[in-house]
C-alpha cells in the first residue's frame, strides 16, 4: 500500500489555503508542517492497521464477575449484542475519596457519544469501588448514558489491568467469535516508555483533551491537568 501512496510533499503541494496578513516565512513553515501531518495522518493508519492484523489474543476462560447499575453482571454479558467489547478501568478505589480527575475528564468526553459508539461495539467502565459510590460520582457528573460496573472481587483488574491490584488505569479491547471470548488488545504503554519531559501516554491519545491542546500554541503545558470542578 505504502508503495502507491503520493509523497507527502506532493499532497502538501496541492494546499491552496491562505489566511490574512500571513508571512512567506509562516506560508512555507505551514506547507511543510503539512506534510509532516500528511505522515502523521499515514502513521496513525499503519499502526490501526497493524492493530486489526494482530494474531488471536488470549482466551478469556475465566468468568469474571462484576456488579452494575442493575445487579450482578459478567464480561460475557457486558458484550450484550456485540461481537466487540472495549472495557476501560478508571481510578476510584476504595481507597481514593474522588474519582480520578484524568480518569473523569475522558469518560466526560465519551458520555454524549455513547450512542454513536454503542451502534458498533459495547463499551463498559469499571473501577475496584462499590457500585453505590460508582454510582454516586457517576449522577454528581450528570452522566446517564455510560456504563459503570464495580469489580468488587478484583479479578478481572488483576489479570487485565494490575497484577498488583493497583489504582490504576486501564483501556481493554475483547472479542467474541464463534461462542469465544478473547483479549484483543491493550494499552501497554507504560512510564518507564515516556521520552524525556513527557507525560506517559500511549498514542493516539484517548482523550480528545490532548489532541485538541496540541493544536494550539500553549500545548498540553508540562504541569496542568483536569479538574473535577473549577
Amino acid at each position: 500500500m505504502a508503495d502507491t501512496l503520493a509523497p507527502a510533499s506532493e499532497l502538501a503541494a496541492k494546499n491552496r489555503a491562505h489566511f490574512p496578513n500571513e508571512s512567506a516565512d509562516y506560508r512555507r513553515a505551514r506547507n511543510a508542517l503539512l506534510e509532516e501531518e500528511i505522515e502523521l495522518r499515514r502513521q496513525i493508519e499503519r499502526v490501526a492497521a497493524l492493530r486489526r492484523e494482530l494474531p488471536p489474543g488470549g482466551e478469556v476462560k475465566k468468568d469474571y464477575r462484576f456488579t452494575g447499575e442493575n445487579g450482578p453482571a459478567t464480561l460475557a454479558g457486558l458484550f450484550g449484542n456485540k461481537d466487540t467489547l472495549i472495557v476501560y478501568s478508571y481510578m476510584f478505589g476504595p481507597q481514593r475519596e474522588k474519582p480520578c480527575p484524568m480518569c473523569t475528564s475522558f469518560m466526560a468526553a465519551l458520555e454524549e457519544k455513547i450512542p454513536d459508539i454503542e451502534q458498533r461495539v459495547a463499551l463498559a467502565f469499571t473501577a475496584r469501588s462499590p457500585i453505590d459510590r460508582l454510582v454516586a460520582a457517576k449522577k454528581a457528573r450528570g452522566w446517564s448514558a455510560l456504563k459503570v460496573y464495580s469489580d468488587t472481587e478484583g479479578d478481572y483488574t488483576r489479570d487485565y489491568v494490575s497484577a498488583k491490584d493497583e489504582d490504576m488505569p486501564g483501556y481493554s479491547v475483547f472479542t467474541r467469535r464463534d461462542g469465544r471470548i478473547r483479549h484483543f488488545w491493550s494499552g501497554e504503554t507504560s512510564g518507564e516508555m515516556a521520552d524525556p519531559g513527557q507525560d506517559p501516554r500511549g498514542a493516539p491519545d484517548l482523550d480528545p483533551l490532548w489532541t485538541l491542546l496540541d493544536t494550539t500554541p500553549e500545548g498540553r503545558g508540562k504541569d496542568w491537568y483536569p479538574k473535577l470542578s473549577y
